[in-house]
């Protein structure tokens, strides 16, 4: 599953995990999630090299300014130093990340943990809550040193606590586990907690610190809208068979139940899934192997009464109600910028297998973009067919696959062709005369047209230099009309762009000349132009702005110049830390390729958008000159 939600018991108290796979184009998924939580845990692997893989969501989780903890995973793996994870990490985020254990280790390899704020050491027990024990006497250096550092990060946010550092006093746990409460409730820094899910070491640590140290679910209201307090937002999306749409939704600011207005609509039945404390747990570095948090969605019944402020509910029959909003009581607020999908810049045309499924593809394509904010549908202008916008390819698998299984339609898919154009070499001068009798009132038109290459991305001028009315005024728009027409096809197949087209010389009759006899003669002229003038084929030219880690910067250059592309320039990303913007210039036709060589280069952890910047003569090497549209 790409995303689940969890609903669970902890400590007689009902809660409810989003579960996100790890992954650059899973982001989308993450931003209403992020909206409907309290909290996040980001999930990262114990290994130094794997630090830039939660770069991504670490991003995201400071653009949303979502307290946040760090769970360090898989440590019954870990070979080196838990500090040069944390140093690995530090790279991609702006808050400090603070240690709150360190492991203790036999053997070299990790058997427990040592809490650092009440100084007491856990033994892992395989599937089972972590055991109490004596403190190690090999540990008490290493404790002493990483407390002291985790008391100085703290000390920053409380006077207090600073005082009695200065003065050498050891300061009381409670006080120490409140300051570290409020500083996580007011997003000062991240903190950082050790274990192995699959082997459920350290989840017990992790979900106590949540309990006690998550804000209430009044601050995710607050987060969306100061100024108005949303009733409820949508967090998950789905399909189900037999009953259409569903959303999951979570109750924020005031009570909610079957029937009442919401987002401009009525909510409709609602299965109420228990969860209320809701944490939000990304993967990040590897797949998020912790299934001891919760069971699924066995946890859930009918729901009889109204959802209380932070209750979670599944709603159908609620079409009105979309992913990637607050819903107020009559309108539904725009989540913010940081919960929008980034920019889909991976585009397929999408066909059915079967005629007899066009329709149908139009309308479940529809339907699934209503949970799917990722993806946007248009229709193609050449082809007919539904183009889609993507997040990437597994993306487009995601989207073919449910196609399949929810609607039983086969689709196939392409990329998008190339728009290429052409343009003339050299001017042209031609006298054309159109003339036609038949039987009754003729056709007169003549015509003397200079055609000229004008300057790149200028378009099409028309002038005329007529003297005398040899061509009279009224029919000089008609020669414009049909040098436009002749120029929607060039020698290539391609629309001809960038010419200088003027009207010299002519004639006219006074009975048998027309408006028509008149575009047809301006027709008819510039296609016998094109014909002398020489042809190239121009390609069009993206303007490529790519946000990348910026370990990987650098392996982006042979990346770019291996697909012909013009390096403009990089520089250290404003407001996001380990990051860089990269930007460049490349042809469209290497768009496809680009996702696939970028996600190489970066692990998956890039992403791009680009825009049309120009177009430029077509290189022979290149597979845009060999076919468009």
């Amino acid at each position: 599953m790409l995303l689940e939600l969890r609903a669970f018991q902890f400590m007689d108290e009902s809660w409810g995990v989003i579960d996100i796979a790890g992954g650059v184009e899973n982001l989308v998924t993450a931003g209403p999630a992020l909206a409907a939580s309290d909290a996040a845990v980001v999930c990262v692997s114990a290994d130094p090299a794997a630090g830039v893989l939660a770069a991504p969501y670490l991003r995201m989780v400071e653009e949303a300014g979502i307290p946040a903890f760090l769970f360090i995973n898989r440590m019954d793996q870990a070979a080196g130093r838990v500090a040069d994870i944390v140093a690995a990490l530090q790279t991609y985020c702006r808050h400090n990340i603070v240690l709150r254990q360190i492991p203790m280790r036999a053997g070299g390899e990790v058997i427990g943990a040592v809490d650092l704020i009440s100084e007491r050491a856990w033994k892992y027990q395989e599937g089972q809550p972590s055991a109490l024990v004596a403190f190690p006497d090999s540990i008490h250096a290493r404790e002493r040193q990483a407390r002291g550092e985790m008391l100085e990060a703290l000390a920053d946010y409380d006077d207090d606590l600073l005082e009695q550092l200065i003065e050498d006093r050891k300061p009381l746990t409670e006080a120490v586990y409140d300051v570290a409460t409020r500083v996580l409730q007011h997003n000062d820094l991240i903190p950082a907690l050790l274990g192995s899910a699959l082997h459920r070491n350290g989840i017990l640590r992790l979900m106590k610190s949540l309990r006690h140290e998550a804000p209430a679910v009044e601050v995710a209201a607050q987060r969306l809208a100061a100024d108005e307090q949303p009733l409820a937002v949508g967090c998950i999306g789905d399909l189900v068979k037999h009953l259409g749409k569903t959303v999951v939704v979570r109750a924020l600011s005031q009570p909610v139940g079957a029937g009442a207005q919401v987002g401009g609509g009525n909510l409709g039945a609602m299965t109420q899934l228990r969860g209320q404390s809701a944490v939000e747990k990304i993967g990040a570095g590897a797949p998020a192997t912790g299934r001891a948090a919760g069971n699924g969605r066995n946890s859930s019944q009918a729901c009889s009464g109204d959802l209380a402020p932070g209750d979670i509910a599944q709603v159908v029959k609620s079409d009105h109600l979309s992913l990637g909003y607050a819903y107020l009581e009559n309108r539904a607020a725009q989540l913010p910028q940081w919960a929008q999908p980034r920019p889909s810049s991976y585009q397929r045309i999408v066909t059915p297998v079967h005629d007899r499924d066009d329709v149908r593809l139009t309308t479940a394509l529809e339907r699934i973009a209503e949970i799917d904010t990722g993806m946007q549908i248009e229709q193609d202008e050449i082809s007919g067919h539904a183009l889609l916008h993507l997040q990437g390819p597994l993306h487009l698998r995601r989207i073919l696959t449910l196609l399949n299984e929810s609607f039983g339609i086969d689709v196939g898919d392409e990329p998008v062709p190339p728009a290429l154009r052409e343009t003339i070499t050299r001017p042209v001068t031609i006298h054309h005369r159109h003339r036609k009798q038949s039987g009754g009132a003729g056709q007169f038109a003549d015509v003397v047209l200079s055609i000229a290459p004008a300057t790149r991305g200028s378009g099409f001028h028309f002038t005329d230099e007529v003297k005398g009315g040899a061509v009279p005024r009224g029919y000089i728009p008609s020669v414009e009309a049909g040098a436009r027409e002749a120029l929607k096809t060039g020698a290539n197949g391609h629309p001809v762009v960038d010419v200088q087209v003027t009207l010299m010389d002519g004639k006219h009759h006074s009975v048998d000349s027309s408006d028509y006899a008149f575009r047809t003669a301006g027709k008819s002229a510039v296609r016998e132009a094109l014909a002398e003038a020489g042809s190239v084929v121009l390609q069009p030219i993206m303007r490529v702005e790519i946000h990348v880690p910026s370990v990987f910067t650098g392996g982006l250059v042979p990346v770019v110049s291996g697909m012909q592309g013009q390096i403009l320039g990089f520089a250290a990303h404003p407001e996001a830390a380990g990051w860089d913007v990269f930007e460049t210039l490349l042809p469209v036709a290497v768009q496809d390729q680009l996702c696939s060589s970028l996600a190489s280069a970066t692990r998956g952890t890039a992403w791009f958008s680009s825009g049309f910047d120009h177009y430029e003569e077509a290189r022979r090497t290149s597979s845009a000159a060999g076919g468009g549209r």
